[in-house]
């Protein structure tokens, strides 16, 4: 190798020794990196279940046509604050009074031979087998009489056996008209029992046709049943409706309840009387509180999850809710007071254990701790730390124990 070569060699090692000196100078001039930190501090820990739900009446009254009939009047709107006993819509009943004025025609004709047959059937026909039957038996009696004492006068030869035959005789015709009007009075009065019957059947079915179109004739005057808001008011002056078809809704909103779909695995957390904060997109300033009540017994599909039905109780006094929103909800399972706290991120795992990077004099310091319980952003200290330490979150820079940073606030 030439002088040359050697000399440019140790210029190029020269170069990179002073690159290397240059490069740590700077390494140590530059900033320690930027770490969120945040304080550990006391206070009350709610753990909650967010989802949502839908707003419904706690009674609704629902109208739906019985007859197929035109509107032909409309007496309320949509959204209208109505009174008991106001008079809503009416529908065209004049088939259905013609039908009811039949119906009732038919009842009182069945009533008149129901009691006719209850009475022991047509009064003068039962009055002449009465009378047959009573001439029948005084004959028969009299003759059985008259048999006794020429029975006895044969005896004593103070009659004649031709008397004794031809009364013995006409007891036997006797005894067979007894039999005959006996026989037509048992048939007439089994015969009245079985019309009684038969008009206690048409009877009834009369009243409960009768029932039923009068339930229609009032169907088509609807009025309020009670103080509240009519919701829902779909026909229009001069629609024809069908039977079934939804005529109006309505109910006293000032108490409502919110369905809540709650996931699988959150239902064994539920029990009544949890506390529930209800709110809506369109109030964002508003919250509606409330309880739960019904849990679930059973889980349904809803959309693209399994859920259980909560049913909650929610006061709404000013009227804001309306049935059939869609709310964000909110259920309180446990509280706990002035316990220590920090942000869930902040609690990190190596196996089954925990810990937190305290952040002192400038350093990381890696501490194991032991947390109770969770929220959705908090976690309960139980061990490892005190209030008013700082602890780290986590970033893009890459916490390690007594890594030197820069505590600056969360963003």
């Amino acid at each position: 190798m030439g002088p040359a070569l050697g000399r440019r060699l140790w210029i190029i090692v020269g170069l990179a020794l002073l690159l290397t000196v240059v490069l740590v100078f700077i390494s140590q001039r530059r900033p320690p990196p930027r770490v969120a930190v945040v304080d550990v501090v006391r206070q009350t820990l709610t753990s909650v279940i967010s989802t949502n739900g839908k707003i419904e009446p706690v009674k609704p009254y629902q109208f739906r046509a019985l007859i197929p009939a035109l509107v032909t009047a409309v007496y309320a709107t949509e959204g209208q604050q109505v009174k008991r006993g106001q008079l809503l819509f009416t529908l065209d009943d004049k088939s259905v009074r013609a039908s009811l004025d039949e119906a009732r025609a038919g009842l009182a004709a069945e009533e008149q031979a129901l009691r006719a047959a209850q009475g022991g059937g047509r009064s003068d026909l039962a009055a002449k087998l009465a009378g047959d039957l009573a001439k029948a038996q005084a004959g028969r009696d009299q003759l059985q009489r008259d048999h006794d004492a020429l029975a006895k006068l044969e005896a004593q030869h103070a009659a004649t056996p031709q008397e004794v035959q031809d009364n013995r005789v006409a007891l036997v015709r006797a005894e067979a008209d007894l039999a005959a009007a006996e026989k037509a009075k048992s048939e007439f009065d089994q015969q009245a029992r079985l019309d009684a019957a038969r008009e206690q059947i048409l009877v009834d079915h009369f009243r409960s046709v009768l029932a039923d179109l009068e339930e229609k004739v009032r169907s088509t005057h609807a009025v309020a049943p009670v103080d509240g808001t009519l919701y829902s008011l779909p026909i229009r002056f001069g629609d024809f409706v069908h039977p079934g078809d939804p005529l109006a809704e309505m109910a006293d909103l000032h108490e409502v309840r919110v369905r809540a779909f709650i996931d699988q695995p959150d239902l064994g957390q539920l029990a009544p009387g949890q506390a529930v904060d209800t709110t809506w997109d369109a109030h964002p300033d508003r919250v509606w509180s409330g309880r739960t009540e019904v849990i679930p017994k059973q889980v349904v599909p809803h959309l693209t999850r399994n859920v259980g039905e909560l049913l909650c109780s929610i006061s709404n006094q000013q009227l804001e809710l309306i049935p059939n929103t869609t709310v964000d909800v909110r259920i309180h399972l446990n509280e706990k007071l002035n316990v220590l706290v920090i942000p869930r991120g902040a609690v990190l795992a190596d196996g089954g254990k925990r810990y937190a990077f305290v952040v002192q004099d400038g350093r990381l310091h890696r501490r194991e701790i032991h947390v109770g319980m969770s929220n959705a952003t908090l976690s309960e200290v139980i061990i490892g730390l005190n209030e008013n330490e700082v602890v780290a979150l986590p970033g893009e820079v890459r916490l390690k124990d007594n890594l030197r940073v820069t505590p600056v606030p969360p963003e």
